[in-house]
């Protein structure tokens, strides 16, 4: 298809988005694209699903061949549930919610490992150190709530009332919790919430958990300690290595899933449709395939790999790889 390829690209550039997540997966994504011969169309949803419909509408309209992206799981949804509806390819990058469609599709995959994969294991590891009772300070939102979900079936979890960082220090010495899983967004108010347990003498031996991976992100740069779940390998493949050189820096998982989305999306298209199930593509992480995952609703990259990571000041430090 050569140069006749374009492919739509849906990231949160704007607040109230994750924006530097945004920037990694359209920064991936692009590295990938140039490689490819790959025209991108990129529309910011700043984590508005109604925004993100409607860019599907347009990029449908613009006739694109298929869609990429997105990192907030509520805006993937309402994205996989249009790309669905109108027939259109779409491959998920980053996104985790295990519901993102109704009704099972052939038209949606995801390389994004599910949330209640990873929320398991970080789970598991919480408990392999020490904490079975968590407070959990949660913002309202279906990806949050599927969140405590799946920590309830590991953990003895408390909700607290409030993401107010008085509120969760004064909730967080009283219901005799170990660990505090932050379950909001960032940089609000989630680094207000640390800097705050962090200064009350209380709390000193409370752990603070982040699974949906805000430390991963520049405004957390000077936080440390903070166990978080990263979808990297142990070792990255040959591919990844020369990626991460061609980006620069230290890259966040989020640019990794961009780019081989594209390179997936890319064998997609030059074997004419959205037949996921015939492609093995080797990526930044691993060989990339798909798969039918019991109660997954989309083709799913189902071995994507896991880890759990802190920040300390020498760099990221693993804790557990799954």
């Amino acid at each position: 298809m050569g140069n006749e390829m374009r492919v739509g690209v849906l990231a949160p550039l704007s607040r109230p988005g994750w924006v530097e997540a945004g920037r990694q997966l359209v920064a991936g994504a692009e590295l990938a694209a140039r490689e490819r011969s790959v025209e991108l169309v990129v529309r910011d949803t700043a984590a508005d699903p109604a925004r993100a419909v409607a860019a599907v509408d347009e990029l449908v309209g613009l006739g694109v061949d298929a869609l990429v992206g997105e990192y907030h799981s509520v805006v993937a949804r309402a994205v996989a549930e249009r790309a669905a509806a109108l027939g259109e390819p779409y491959l998920c990058s980053s996104a985790v919610l295990d519901e993102l469609v109704t009704e099972p599709t052939d038209w949606v995959a995801r390389i994004a490992p599910v949330q209640s994969r990873g929320w398991r294991i970080f789970a598991e590891y919480l408990l392999s150190v020490g904490h079975e009772r968590v407070a959990v300070a949660a913002q309202t939102s279906v990806y949050w709530a599927a969140g405590v979900g799946v920590l309830r079936k590991y953990l003895d979890v408390v909700e607290l009332t409030s993401v107010e960082p008085a509120v969760v220090c004064d909730e967080l010495a009283a219901c005799g919790a170990t660990a505090l899983v932050l379950l909001v967004g960032t940089p609000e108010p989630g680094v207000p919430i640390v800097e705050a347990v962090r200064r009350d003498a209380r709390l000193a031996e409370v752990l603070i958990g982040a699974p949906a991976g805000q430390p991963e992100f520049a405004e957390w740069a000077g936080l440390f300690g903070i166990p978080f779940l990263r979808y990297l390998p142990d070792e990255l493949t040959p591919l990844g290595a020369q990626v991460k050189a061609q980006l620069g820096g230290e890259p966040s998982f989020v640019a990794f899933e961009g780019y081989d989305a594209i390179a997936v999306l890319a064998e997609v298209l030059r074997i004419h449709g959205a037949k996921w199930q015939k492609v093995a593509v080797q990526g930044t992480r691993g060989e990339i395939t798909f798969s039918r995952v019991p109660g997954i609703g989309v083709w799913q990259w189902a071995w994507s790999p896991i880890q759990v990571v802190e920040r300390t000041p020498a760099g990221f430090h693993t804790l557990h790889q799954a």
